[in-house]
């Protein structure tokens, strides 16, 4: 009798394998059959971000989820959202995943499934290159005032740092990176804290106008969001991570849109 159910079991664990499988080939396991929807906020370089014509999207997080979607043998779809907006467009199954250079915490694990890491990341502070002050790490910013963008890493960066280490600093807050760093430049704030690889994009494109005084280890990591209701599709996306690296995919990217292989900062 024993064996019976076990051979039972196993007949209704292969058909189910079998249904699963046929499913993903149809890739109905997206909120849209056919179609890989991409959550993004498309003003983050060199992640994400648009072109002079105002319309196309370019960025490695741009790049990435083409080839994710062709690998699946989707349609990629790019849904541009607030960031703060992100997460909440995901529950609403607005689209299947978060792919904006979202780095992975505790407090978004406990909510939602993420991909293996895609890109390592750490935190950097910048002033302006004609600024007079002499400062070479976080510690030394009290009194001075600290641009970010809210609700990111390097939010909480600043005020971990200052409930630990009691610097007092002037907080201001942005909803856009690029404002931070355009108050920088007018002397309107004293420095910025923000990933290391935006600040590396912005050196890149404007190299007179800032430097960077400290940089942080990598022990930020960025992955894909995806709902904690499809692991299907996130068990397909870490495979093509895997893959993607393996046969220098990923490296291609990397250099494309950083100028340098960044897969030394996944070890």
């Amino acid at each position: 009798m024993k064996k019976t159910v076990v051979f039972a079991c196993a007949v209704a664990a292969a058909f189910l394998f079998l249904g699963c499988k046929e499913k993903i080939e149809k890739g109905e396991f997206t909120v849209e059959k056919g179609k890989y929807k991409v959550g993004v906020s498309v003003d983050y370089p060199p992640f994400e971000y648009y072109d002079a014509d105002g319309k196309t999207a370019l960025g490695f997080d741009i790049s990435l989820s083409k080839e994710i979607s062709s690998r699946l043998g989707l349609d990629v779809q790019f849904v541009d959202t607030d960031w703060d907006g992100l997460l909440a467009g995901l529950d609403a199954g607005r689209f299947d995943v978060v792919t904006s250079g979202m780095t992975i915490t505790e407090e978004r694990l406990a909510k939602y499934n993420f991909s293996k890491p895609y890109v390592g990341n750490g935190q950097a502070l910048i002033v302006a290159k004609k600024s007079s002050l002499n400062i070479s790490s976080p510690e030394e910013l009290t009194g001075l005032r600290v641009g970010y963008q809210s609700q990111t890493t390097s939010d909480i960066f600043m005020k971990k740092l200052q409930s630990e280490k009691k610097i007092n600093y002037v907080p201001s807050e942005y909803d856009k990176s690029f404002n931070a760093f355009d108050d920088l430049k007018f002397g309107r704030i004293d420095a910025v804290m923000t990933d290391y690889l935006v600040a590396a994009d912005y050196f890149s494109k404007i190299k007179d106008e800032f430097r960077i005084v400290w940089t942080g280890t990598s022990d930020e990591y960025m992955g894909i969001a995806v709902s904690k209701d499809n692991p299907v599709l996130l068990e397909k996306i870490n495979g093509i991570l895997s893959d993607m690296l393996a046969d220098g995919t990923m490296k291609k990217l990397y250099e494309a849109d950083f100028g340098m292989d960044l897969s030394d900062s996944l070890k």
